[in-house]
């Protein structure tokens, strides 16, 4: 597990529905450079380009793919870390 693109996993949780829409959750798993992550995506499926009718299987698929691009280019920093 050295390599992140051996261990990256991004894995499917559910679908829900809030006032502002219906979402696709999935949990992230990994380690790079020495550090191991989790994290939550949760993907607007308007914003996926596929409608509610279609089937689930394609809503989870253009879904991941949102997910994937979105954590892979994402920049986390500490809370609160300015304050020091």
């Amino acid at each position: 597990m050295k390599n992140i693109a051996e261990n990256n996993l991004i894995r499917f949780i559910n679908i829900s529905r809030r006032k502002d829409g219906m979402f696709a959750n999935f949990k992230a798993k990994g380690v790079k450079g020495g550090s191991a992550f989790s994290a939550t995506v949760c993907v607007d499926i308007s914003e996926a380009e596929v409608n509610p009718g279609d089937t689930l299987e394609k809503i989870i698929e253009e879904c991941a793919r949102i997910a994937v691009r979105d954590f892979r280019t994402s920049e986390l920093q500490f809370e609160g870390l300015g304050a020091i």
